[in-house]
């Protein structure tokens, strides 16, 4: 078939060129190229999400609030005398069975419960934060370094804060700020006379945190594995990853106790009262060593309320919720 091509300058006429029968001339074929897909944000129903991780966080602080309250009061009023233990945890019980609206009224319980709220509710708002720019389903739950960060960074500044304040509501830094009465087993601070915490109790009382918060995030996935031959059994019908989730808490508090007892010690016997110079470490070491046992299994009883059982209730009431939602 022969093919005419256009004269150019100084030529009489178009060429023609000629190719053999067999060749054959296909057409162009021009692709279309697809637009990119533009990833969309899912961030439908967005408010009530946000709702639902503050219905959810609220639900379990209330729940684990007047259990923590009781056993956070009992320790410092123990390190502050010599009260037991046991007395230091009869006295809120009793207001709480008795005149439960002057418990749940009062500034402790709001302060507790202020403190794990923000954390449920911190962490919740991560995992809507990641649904929400992953296009993922609202019930979606994370896993990563930002959610620990963010959790972490929560826990310890309002930790610190209500630690601050139950410091000075119950501790008794000196003799003379303490009032007692002769019908009184247990004497109450004197509210006119009130002690600025000392900085080495805030960095003792932010290392304890960071304990805790390391082993409630980071020491469960690993210790889980070692749990498995042995869970679930006859009698211990736990999953290993709920088992480490109790365990890895509780058992910290071993190591975690004496820090917040020598803060404590710290605070009630600060240095250059008077004519003393202060407690010496041996004597702050004997005073940590007598609380140590009570106040590291009273800290247990409230470290596996607090990231076991509230866990678990955050994490459902949020997935039920969420799913009404998706």
């Amino acid at each position: 078939m022969p093919i005419r091509i256009p004269s150019r300058e100084g030529q009489n006429g178009p060429l023609e060129v000629k190719l053999p029968a067999s060749t054959t001339v296909l057409p162009t074929k021009i692709e279309k190229v697809a637009p990119a897909k533009v990833e969309q944000w899912n961030t439908r129903k967005l408010g009530l999400r946000v709702a639902a991780d503050g219905a959810s966080a609220l639900s379990a602080g209330l729940l684990v609030a007047p259990l923590i309250t009781m056993i956070d009061k009992s320790i410092i009023v123990r390190a502050s005398s010599s009260i037991p233990l046991t007395t230091t945890l009869a006295a809120p019980l009793r207001t709480l069975l008795f005149r439960p609206h002057a418990f749940l009224l009062s500034t402790p319980f709001f302060l507790v419960a202020t403190l794990y709220t923000g954390t449920y509710l911190t962490a919740n708002l991560i995992d809507t934060i990641s649904s929400t720019l992953t296009s993922a389903p609202p019930s979606t739950t994370t896993a990563g370094p930002a959610k620990f960060f963010a959790t972490s960074a929560a826990n310890l500044s309002l930790c610190l804060y209500k630690d601050a304040c139950f410091t000075r509501l119950f501790s008794n830094p000196s003799p003379s700020s303490s009032s007692s009465s002769p019908n009184s087993k247990i004497s109450t601070p004197n509210p006119a006379i009130r002690q600025r915490l000392p900085r080495p109790t805030y960095a003792l009382f932010a290392c304890r945190d960071a304990l805790t918060i390391l082993a409630s995030f980071n020491l469960p996935p690993l210790l889980s594995p070692h749990l498995a031959p042995y869970t679930p059994s006859r009698y211990l019908p736990l999953d290993p990853a709920t088992l480490a989730q109790c365990l890895a808490p509780a058992g910290m508090q071993l190591l975690s106790t004496p820090l917040h007892l020598l803060g404590l010690d710290l605070y009630n016997r600060p240095r250059g009262i008077g004519a003393r110079e202060g407690p010496t470490l041996r004597e702050r070491a004997a005073k940590v060593g007598r609380d140590w046992a009570g106040a590291s299994f009273a800290r247990m009883g409230r470290i596996v309320p607090a990231f076991g059982v509230g866990g678990v209730v955050n994490g459902r009431v949020r997935r039920r919720l969420m799913g009404g939602l998706e």
